[in-house]
């Protein structure tokens, strides 16, 4: 008996939305070296079909708030897996670890927390990029929430030549970029202040790509999935439209 048309319609999106979706595989990587162990979970971009080793697809390296898992982006891993990306999310807290210093200056007081994040982060793009040959680890996309976007800015000072874009969710500590070939986007709590010389002034807002937003009513610590949807939806929003962006420019 054929289907009635209503419920072939939704079969058909069913159909459509399983074949647009990514996979993706939690797995841990051990640097040895360090003798560490790196959780991380890798999705794959939706149609990853046209990523090859002649048109690699891009990359995004997800780094998590302080005390937040590294799977609790997912509404950043849905917009980077549906723009084409490779989306890579790496915990960088073990419990063994110190704890992240409450002192300041933190520019000083934090700094061994944030270089092992970088090179945790180096360490995962020598690796994945032999194991994933169809994806661009020479141009990263940095994605960081609070702790986890100082890692990435410190990685974009360390490494600029490697970076194309570095996107935060209200970091406050590391210095963003001030490099014309790394696109940034950063949006900004409304309950907490970043340090002086963090963001970026009036004029250098016109001398860099950057686009930075002052989100109203937006809780620093609601950064996250299990934040308030209307709050994610518009970092969603903002994401979507940088990266759409970013891919017209190409």
């Amino acid at each position: 008996m054929p289907l009635p048309f209503k419920y072939f319609v939704s079969f058909c999106f069913l159909i459509v939305s399983v074949t647009a979706s990514s996979a993706t595989n939690s797995e841990v990587i051990v640097d040895k070296a360090r003798a560490r162990v790196i959780p991380i979970s890798i999705s794959l971009p939706a149609y990853n079909e046209h990523c090859s080793q002649q048109t690699k697809c891009p990359v995004a390296f997800i780094s998590a708030g302080y005390g937040i898992a590294h799977t609790d982006y997912q509404f950043a891993v849905d917009v980077f897996t549906a723009k084409g990306y490779l989306s890579i999310a790496v915990a960088h807290e073990l419990k063994n670890d110190p704890a992240l210093n409450s002192n300041p200056p933190y520019m000083a007081t934090r700094i061994e927390n944030w270089h092992r994040g970088v090179v945790t982060l180096k360490f995962l793009v020598e690796k994945l990029s032999a194991k994933y040959p169809a994806y661009d680890f020479s141009h990263l996309t940095l994605f960081g929430h609070s702790n986890g976007g100082d890692i990435s800015a410190l990685y974009a000072a360390i490494y600029p030549n490697e970076v194309s874009n570095v996107i935060t969710l209200d970091h406050r500590r590391m210095l963003l970029p001030r490099n014309k070939n790394i696109r940034v986007l950063t949006l900004r709590g409304s309950d907490y202040p970043a340090d002086t010389g963090v963001l970026y002034t009036a004029d250098e807002l016109t001398s860099f790509p950057v686009d930075q937003f002052f989100l109203p009513n937006a809780r620093h610590n609601d950064m996250f999935d299990a934040g308030p949807i209307k709050l994610l939806n518009k970092m969603k929003r903002h994401l979507n439209e940088f990266l759409v962006h970013q891919i017209s420019n190409e």
